[in-house]
């Protein structure tokens, strides 16, 4: 199993190929794309993308020195009809440069590519919500060679989909990012801080009124606060605790690390770390907590081993406990839960 990471400079490349990542990710928008379309979405994120091909080709060429591969994203949902002659130039031109694999949501993107420029690699991104076994033998038929899971499917589907169609490489997300509605049908963007940031974080002001205009019984207002509550608890764990991190520097947020046992008898090819425009000690942090829990998978601990460990690491066992950061509940059982759980 290979860890996948995110990159956003050429710097980037070696430090995280160093910690463990044996697969790159990166996006790019190259000045005539802009030039031509008044817009930088070339795929799903506005930031985090390198500048231009001369960074991508150093990203390649120092991850290729590196025995690591590199995979460019073109991932939003849907191109308009004039993008994607521009999008199979773009896709060609980073085939010449050597790179691997390219990260598509869009069917006639997958279609166009997979005729046009055979020797680049699909892989189908999560945004195309991709969850069940004749979904993703409908994306092999386009000429799909890895399918990106969704961050909510279960380990239960994940193993079906590599045990029926083990011609696929299935990757599946382990760390960071937590998308808080789903993101395959998301049509919203992720706006700076200062000017809301996204819109799901919900930054609202608001008050209750009942249905007669007049302010609420006071046990029904205590309720409904006592919900917000729960609510902004819940999306602060989606966020990644707030892009908090452990005293040791590892990331606090979303996590599959419990899962991953599971997922490497499934035949699992890789798993995904998120988040191209975070920083870059955080991703190296990020990498370096997935390669020690795939090592002791492949040292062969026991499972449960393995997911105390996970736990210790990031020395934080309520965050675990409140079950919000998971991406696979179901693989925590109510005793490890407990035991997480630190002292009132």
């Amino acid at each position: 199993m290979k860890i996948t990471a995110p990159i956003s400079t050429p710097a980037e490349v070696e430090p995280l190929v160093r910690a463990g990542a044996r697969e790159l990710y990166c996006g790019v928008v190259p000045p005539e794309w802009v030039r031509r379309f008044n817009t930088s979405g070339v795929n799903r994120r506005v930031f985090g993308n390198l500048n231009g091909y001369a960074d991508l080709e150093r990203v390649v060429d120092n991850a290729h020195a590196l025995d690591a591969e590199v995979f460019l994203v073109l991932n939003a949902q849907q191109y308009g009809e004039q993008h994607l002659d521009a999008l199979t130039e773009i896709a060609a031109h980073f085939r010449s440069i050597g790179g691997n694999a390219a990260i598509v949501a869009d069917i006639s993107l997958i279609a166009l590519l997979a005729a046009n420029v055979p020797q680049l690699a699909i892989h189908v991104s999560s945004v195309a919500t991709c969850r069940n076994v004749e979904s993703a033998r409908f994306f092999a038929q386009l000429g799909a060679r890895r399918i990106i899971l969704p961050r909510d499917v279960t380990v239960a589907e994940i193993s079906a989909i590599a045990t029926e169609l083990p011609e696929l490489d299935i990757e599946a997300f382990v760390l960071n990012d937590g998308c808080v509605f789903e993101e395959g049908t998301c049509h919203t963007v992720h706006l700076p801080m200062n000017k809301g940031g996204p819109i799901c974080i919900d930054n609202y002001e608001f008050e209750y009124r009942a249905a007669s205009g007049e302010a609420p019984a006071q046990r029904a207002l205590r309720r409904l606060e006592k919900n917000d509550q729960d609510y902004k608890r819940w999306l602060w764990y989606r966020f990644g605790n707030g892009f908090s991190v452990a005293p040791n520097g590892y990331p606090w947020g979303p996590c599959g690390l419990c899962a991953m046992p599971a997922m490497h008898a499934a035949g699992v090819h890789s798993v995904k770390i998120a988040g191209r425009e975070g920083a870059s000690e955080r991703k190296v942090k990020s990498v370096e907590l997935v390669h020690e829990v795939l090592r002791r998978i492949e040292d062969g601990e026991p499972e449960t081993k393995v997911r105390e460990c996970a736990v210790g690491l990031r020395d934080a066992p309520s965050h675990c406990a409140s079950g919000y950061m998971c991406y696979y509940p179901e693989k925590r059982s109510r005793q490890e839960v407990a035991s997480y759980a630190e002292p009132a």
